[in-house]
């Protein structure tokens, strides 16, 4: 396989990286600063972008770097899953640059799910203003009252009345729930308990502003609200929405799920990997700077093995990223099933090696809001349990190790 970049993805690589280094770098402070003066609160309806995120939307837009994500020329830019990879680490490197190409999640899975699986309308109604970056989403999948690392445990459910879907049931862990322009909410939940155990759920279309729609809270992470994000705790009672909100029909939930989580976690760790990138830089940089007992710290306890051991991680969590790239794109999603899984535990798990190294380097100024360090932590960390944990993923890989040898 060849990875090298094709003269596509170099041009647009070019682009994206002189758009970050003139338009995002030189704010990032400042957009942080703003959120943790303005957002760090529990009273999400209060919660404000930074003014200058949504006009440099508007010119990611204008100058054709919006919705790279997507393999379509038409409404994207018509990138393959390899070909958008490295644009995804590039933008991993700051969290909030996502957003301004309009390639942040949960949007781009629940995107993606319209774009494959939406019917007209439905894409006329929320995918035309999803890709415009007029509104964000939500997807409400994870439940508190059961051990969600088992999807098949969700019991939130969906019933039909006449031409009516009615949802009753708690969600939590929604991200963007928070966001000032969060709209829809694409809802998984039970609606065919009679069917085998992966042709129960189904997903629905939710407007935020639902009747029986309450957001009860939202969740810190690590004692953040990542706001103007948010993972937000919502309940459901007797909301209904017209039954042409269901997507594709009954049952067919698990088979939707495959098709968006795929794509979806490359995108996820191709931005882990500009995380770690980021963290190794400044690792570097404050190793060679900062002198202790008569040396730069760089030279003390170990620290080159250090940064050697992250280099190589890095490089091993890539490569076998884009080998899952290729594969989604050369062979389907469901022949590359094993990286899939295997990238969802080696990426997380390298980037918080790497973030740590890189805290352990900066000392006390790691911890605090001067460095994006402690804020890469508990994204790391909540990585590995964020489109299901370790376990889950491991468990994947073994059994179709396994199955070979059957």
């Amino acid at each position: 396989m060849d990875f090298s970049h094709s003269p596509k993805t170099q041009e647009y690589l070019a682009r994206v990286k002189a758009f970050i280094a003139e338009h995002i770098a030189p704010i990032e402070d400042d957009v942080y600063q703003f959120s943790h003066d303005i957002n760090a609160h529990g009273n999400f309806r209060e919660w404000q972008l930074h003014p200058q995120v949504e006009a440099l939307k508007n010119t990611a837009r204008e100058a054709g770097l919006a919705n790279l994500f997507l393999p379509d020329a038409q409404l994207g830019q018509g990138l393959t899953t390899l070909e958008y990879a490295p644009l995804a680490e590039e933008m991993g490197r700051y969290a909030f640059a996502p957003e301004i190409f309009n390639c942040n999640a949960p949007d781009t899975g629940n995107m993606e799910v319209l774009y494959h699986f939406g019917s007209t309308a439905q894409q006329n109604q929320w995918l035309t203003p999803l890709l415009a970056g007029e509104i964000r989403s939500v997807f409400g999948m994870t439940e508190p009252q059961v051990a969600s690392s088992d999807a098949t445990n969700m019991e939130a459910r969906i019933t039909f009345e006449d031409d009516e879907v009615v949802i009753n049931g708690t969600k939590w862990w929604s991200t963007g729930l928070g966001h000032p322009n969060a709209k829809v909410i694409i809802f998984m939940g039970l609606s065919n308990p009679e069917n085998d155990r992966h042709a129960q759920h189904s997903m629905v279309l939710v407007p935020v502003d639902s009747q029986g729609l309450t957001i009860k809270r939202m969740l810190t992470a690590y004692g953040d609200y990542d706001a103007p994000y948010g993972h937000g705790e919502m309940v459901f009672d007797n909301v209904r929405v017209p039954r042409e909100n269901l997507i594709v029909g009954e049952g067919q939930g698990f088979a939707i799920a495959q098709g968006r989580l795929g794509p979806g976690r490359i995108h996820h760790c191709m931005r882990a990997i500009g995380m770690a990138e980021q963290a190794l830089e400044m690792a570097i940089k404050r190793g060679l700077s900062r002198v202790a007992f008569g040396s730069p710290i760089i030279e003390l306890g170990g620290n080159k093995e250090r940064i050697a051991n992250a280099r190589m991680a890095i490089e091993q969590a890539r490569l076998l990223t884009l080998q899952a790239a290729w594969k989604i794109d050369n062979l389907g999603v469901k022949h590359a099933m094993v990286d899939i899984s295997a990238i969802k535990v080696v990426v997380p798990n390298m980037l918080e090696s790497v973030v740590d190294m890189a805290l352990q380097m900066h000392g006390g100024a790691g911890m605090c809001n001067d460095f994006p360090l402690a804020r890469f932590a508990a994204g790391a960390r909540m990585l590995r349990l964020a489109d299901g944990p370790d376990e889950v993923h491991m468990a994947m890989v073994s059994r179709l190790e396994l199955r070979k040898y059957k």
